[in-house]
């Protein structure tokens, strides 16, 4: 089988530091690894801007895969050509642009959406992340259910309980790291509840705080939406909610350092509203860290019972939660194993595999 592949996002920049980058990277990596008799043709632009994306999504790339006889023509990103000569496969991560009414954005990205969504109800097969991000590409999109195949993601390999003591040390002493505490590794855009991440601690800082302090990867100036849709700094937040001696603020760590940073924590707290899938939970979880936080989206179909997870708006209960996984040594490692175990359950060669799937099929109904 020979495979067009869109590699818009294999540039170098974008495969380290964008979430569809490594996608598409540990997705090539991967089918490489467990089917060499599958040839894979990188196509790639020859220019890059908003403009040149669009014409070598629609133009270039269908092109490229009928010039060389690919059986299947894969986007591994939400940018599926509307017409192509080769059975069309992409993935789309989640539909937040659409299912989010703050995401939708200026004309130009409204506009890129509306040709995203075409494309993708044209395509012989959608991948996607989650059940949930499958029931929202229904929902959102209009494509048929049997047309929509899950493949989870996985997280790399780096994340994992075991850390060479010198490299825990290096990464403590660089962030003044207290010897125990809570994590939050993420964005502060509208939908990761930041408001509600500080809440938390509005109701358990005065048992917790001192001992489990929650450490943010991010600065006082960052900004975030209140619940009300006010955007406000961090800073500012932390002092309106009265948790600034309980909150601690590290800056943005580079990659090399988060692995370290997550073994470290008792607990990740994950408030978020919605996730197609939940990188940073499985990272937690891969790490030996139980999460707490969220059960919305697709939060629960990732963590399973190796967290615990309430309403993302009730703050209260979540700190309830998250006393309860820091100071029960015996609760604390039920959840630390579970977590550890199915985080082992996801792996970028099931990924390879599930995708593969999908693409064998097609190619032995035509």
């Amino acid at each position: 089988m020979k495979i067009a592949f869109n590699a818009w996002f294999l540039e170098p920049s974008l495969a380290q530091n964008t979430g569809t980058g490594q996608y598409a990277r540990h997705l090539a990596e991967s089918i490489t690894e467990i089917a060499p008799e599958v040839t894979l043709e990188m196509v790639e632009p020859r220019r890059r801007s908003d403009l040149s994306k669009v014409a070598f999504e629609q133009i270039d790339f269908p092109r490229a895969a009928r010039n060389m006889k690919a059986d299947v023509a894969f986007v591994p990103h939400w940018g599926p050509p509307l017409a192509c000569d080769v059975p069309v496969v992409t993935t789309i991560h989640d539909v937040i642009q659409v299912a989010l009414p703050e995401y939708r954005g200026k004309l130009q990205h409204r506009a890129y959406f509306s040709l995203a969504r075409a494309g993708a109800l044209s395509a012989a097969a959608v991948l996607t992340d989650s059940d949930f991000s499958r029931d929202d590409i229904v929902k959102h999109l209009g494509v048929l259910r049997e047309r929509i195949h899950v493949a989870p993601l996985a997280v790399d390999s780096c994340f994992s309980p075991a850390h060479l003591p010198e490299d825990l040390h290096r990464v403590r002493e660089r962030y003044q790291l207290p010897e125990q505490y809570v994590l939050y590794l993420g964005g502060f855009d509208r939908r990761k509840n930041i408001e509600t991440l500080l809440q938390v601690y509005g109701w358990c800082g005065e048992s917790i705080g001192d001992e489990f302090p929650l450490v943010i990867t991010g600065s006082p100036e960052d900004l975030a939406w209140t619940a009300g849709g006010e955007l406000m700094s961090l800073g500012r937040m932390a002092r309106e909610l009265h948790v600034e001696n309980e909150v601690r603020f590290i800056g943005r760590p580079p990659d090399e350092d988060k692995p370290a940073l997550y073994a470290m924590a008792r607990a990740f707290l994950y408030p978020t509203l919605y996730e197609g899938f939940g990188l940073p939970a499985l990272e937690a979880m891969a790490s030996g860290v139980p999460v707490v936080g969220s059960n919305a989206a697709s939060v629960a179909e990732v963590v399973g019972n190796s967290g615990m997870l309430v309403d993302p708006m009730d703050a209260r209960a979540m700190a309830g939660a998250l006393i309860a996984t820091c100071i029960q040594d015996d609760l604390h490692e039920r959840l630390r194993l579970r977590a550890v175990l199915r985080a082992a359950e996801f792996s970028w060669q099931r990924t390879a595999y599930e995708t593969l799937a999908v693409m064998r099929q097609l190619t032995k109904n035509r």
